[in-house]
C-alpha cells in the first residue's frame, strides 16, 4: 500500500488543489492509487474499457471474469509508451532503460545473447550530414578541462575570416563570436537565403536509404578482403533446405539517430564483427582470426567515401539531389583503453539520444496537416520554418500528363496520371524536418528485442502480484480516452510514482553499499 501523500498548497491552482483533495477524501483512494500504479507518472495515459478474462492455459477453462465497470474510474489505465522525453518523461525513462539494455547486451552479452560477443571486434562510428551552407558553430580546438561533461574551455571564433566580405544577399560571410554552449544562434545559417533548405530536407528523407547502402558496402569491403586473404566462403543451409555460400564475416549493428542543431540528422552506430557457423547460421560466433577491428575501421571509412545516393527526379529538380555523407566520419574502438569509449558509456549515450527528436532545433510538434502547416512553415521565416516549408512543398502530390492509344479508333487521348511521389514522405514527416526513420534500430542478430524486455517485465510484475503462472489474462478492451480525468488525479498519480521510483533508487543504493561492505570485510 502506498504511503499517504503530503501536498503543499502554495503554488497549486485552486481548482487543481480542490480536485486532489476530493480524490484523497474518497473511501477507495488507496485502491485507486494501486489501480493506477502501472500508469503512474505517465503524462497522458490511455484509458480502456471492457472485460478481463482469466483463462487456464492448460484446459482453456475460464477461471474468472471482470468488467472494468467494477474498477476505480470504471477504466484501466495504460501508460502511453511515448519514447520522447519532451512528451512524457516517465515513459521515456522506461524506454531509455530498455534502449540501454538493447545496446549493451550486444556488447557484453546477457539476456539470451552469449557472453562471447564481448570478444568480438566492435567500433563506434558517427556518420554526419554534409554542409548545406555556412552555420554558426562552436569549436574547441584543444581541451584542457578535466572532464567533457563540465567543460569550461574557451571556444575558437565561430567563422573567422581575414577578408570578411558579404554574401550575394548582403549578409556577413564571417562570424568572430565565441559562442557559448547555449547560444541560440548555434546551428542557424549565416545567411538564410544562401542556405540550401531543399537539399537538407531531401537528405533527411533519404538518410535511411544512404545508411542501408553504406552497411551493404561495408560488408562487401570485408568480403573482398576475405577473398584476398584466402579466407573462403562458408556453406550454410537455408530454411528452405537450399545450400548457400556466404561470406565468412557479417556485420551486426545498433544505430541511433541524433538531430543536430541545424536540423540535419546524423547517425551513431555500433558495428560488431561476427563470424558465420556453417552448422547453425543463426549462431553468434567470432569472426575469422584474419579479420580485425582495423579492417572494420578501414571498411567503414571506405564505404562512407564511396556511397552516394542520387534521388529520383522531382519537378523542382529533374536530376534529383545527391545524398552522401559529410567529411567527418569518426570511428572509435570499443574497449581500446579510452575511458570515454566504454561499453557502459556508449550504451548510456545512445539510450539518451533515443528519447530525443527535434527539440534541439527549438521545434516540437505532432504530425502536421493542411490545417496546421501554416503555423509552422514559412518560406521567408526562420531556419526551421523554411525547412518545414521545404518538406511540405517537395512532398506535394505530383500529376503528370500522359497519353494512351485507343486500339479501336486510333485516337490518342490525353489524361492526367497521378503517380506516387517518392518524396511524399517529406510531407508526412515535415514535423521531423523530413526524417521518417526510427531513432533506434538494430540488426536482427545484434542483441535482444524491446519486445523480449517488455515481456520479461510483464512476467515479473505478474509474479509480484501473485498471479498463477498457468493462467492467461485475455482482455477485450476498447479505447475510452487519453489523459487523466482531472489535473488533481495527474498530480496524485505522478507524485506517487516519483515516491516509488525514489524508494527503488534508495533500495538499490543500500544493496550496493551492503555488497561493498561485505566485499571489504572479506
Amino acid at each position: 500500500m502506498s504511503a499517504p501523500l503530503t501536498l503543499s498548497r502554495p503554488g497549486l491552482a485552486a481548482g487543481r488543489f480542490a480536485q486532489a483533495l476530493h480524490r484523497v477524501a474518497t473511501p477507495d483512494y488507496f485502491g485507486w492509487l494501486e489501480h493506477t500504479a502501472s500508469a503512474g507518472g505517465c503524462t497522458r495515459p490511455i484509458r480502456l474499457t471492457g472485460t478481463l478474462t482469466a483463462v487456464d492455459a492448460d484446459t482453456g477453462r475460464i477461471v474468472r471474469e471482470l468488467h472494468t465497470d467494477e474498477l476505480p474510474d470504471r477504466a484501466i489505465y495504460k501508460a502511453c509508451g511515448n519514447r520522447r522525453a519532451s512528451q512524457c518523461p516517465d515513459c521515456a525513462w522506461v524506454y531509455a532503460g530498455d534502449a540501454f539494455q538493447v545496446v549493451r547486451t550486444g556488447l557484453t552479452g546477457g539476456k539470451t545473447v552469449p557472453a562471447t560477443v564481448a570478444r568480438h571486434p566492435v567500433v563506434f562510428a558517427t556518420f554526419t550530414a554534409p554542409s548545406f551552407g555556412a552555420v554558426h558553430h562552436r569549436h574547441i580546438p584543444r581541451h584542457t578541462c578535466a572532464t567533457r561533461q563540465r567543460c569550461d574551455c574557451r571556444p575558437a571564433p565561430c567563422r573567422a575570416r581575414r577578408d570578411a566580405d558579404t554574401c550575394a544577399h548582403g549578409q556577413p560571410a564571417a562570424c568572430f563570436a565565441r559562442h557559448d554552449a547555449d547560444d541560440p544562434r548555434l546551428g542557424r545559417p549565416l545567411c538564410l537565403d544562401c542556405y540550401d533548405h531543399d537539399h537538407q530536407a531531401v537528405w533527411n528523407g533519404f538518410a535511411g536509404e544512404l545508411w542501408r547502402r553504406t552497411k551493404q558496402a561495408i560488408e562487401r569491403q570485408l568480403a573482398a578482403l576475405c577473398r584476398r586473404r584466402g579466407i573462403g566462403h562458408v556453406q550454410v543451409v537455408a530454411d528452405s533446405g537450399r545450400v548457400r555460400r556466404v561470406p565468412p564475416v557479417r556485420v551486426s549493428h545498433g544505430k541511433v539517430a541524433e538531430m543536430q542543431r541545424r536540423g540535419a540528422v546524423h547517425f551513431h552506430v555500433l558495428l560488431r564483427l561476427d563470424g558465420v557457423d556453417s552448422g547453425d547460421s543463426g549462431a553468434l560466433v567470432p569472426p575469422p582470426a584474419g579479420i580485425t577491428a582495423d579492417d572494420l575501421d578501414a571498411a567503414v571509412h571506405a564505404a562512407a567515401r564511396q556511397i552516394t545516393v542520387t534521388t529520383p527526379p522531382h519537378p523542382d529538380r529533374p536530376d534529383g539531389w545527391p545524398v552522401a555523407w559529410g567529411e567527418q566520419t569518426d570511428v572509435r574502438r570499443i574497449g581500446s583503453g579510452d575511458d570515454d569509449v566504454t561499453d557502459a558509456k556508449v550504451a548510456a549515450y545512445l539510450a539518451k539520444y533515443a528519447t530525443k527528436a527535434t527539440e534541439v532545433t527549438g521545434h516540437t510538434s505532432t504530425r502536421l496537416t493542411s490545417e496546421t502547416i501554416d503555423a509552422y512553415a514559412n518560406p521567408d521565416g526562420d531556419h526551421v520554418a523554411r525547412l518545414i516549408d521545404a518538406c511540405w512543398r517537395l512532398g506535394r502530390p505530383t500529376a503528370t500528363r500522359t497519353t494512351r492509344s485507343d486500339a479501336q479508333d486510333g485516337d490518342r487521348q490525353g489524361r492526367v496520371d497521378t503517380t506516387p511521389n517518392p518524396y511524399a514522405g517529406l510531407r508526412r514527416w515535415a514535423h521531423m524536418l523530413g526524417f521518417g526513420g526510427h531513432f533506434l534500430t538494430k540488426a536482427r542478430r545484434y542483441s535482444v528485442t524491446f519486445g523480449l524486455l517488455r515481456d520479461t517485465r510483464a512476467t515479473y510484475r505478474r509474479a509480484e502480484d501473485d498471479e498463477p503462472a498457468d493462467t492467461l489474462t485475455v482482455g477485450t478492451l476498447t479505447y475510452l480516452g487519453a489523459g487523466w480525468r482531472t489535473d488533481g488525479d495527474a498530480l496524485l498519480a505522478n507524485t506517487a510514482a516519483r515516491q516509488r521510483r525514489e524508494s527503488r533508487r534508495v533500495g538499490r543504493e543500500e544493496l550496493a553499499h551492503e555488497s561493498w561492505l561485505s566485499g571489504a570485510a572479506a
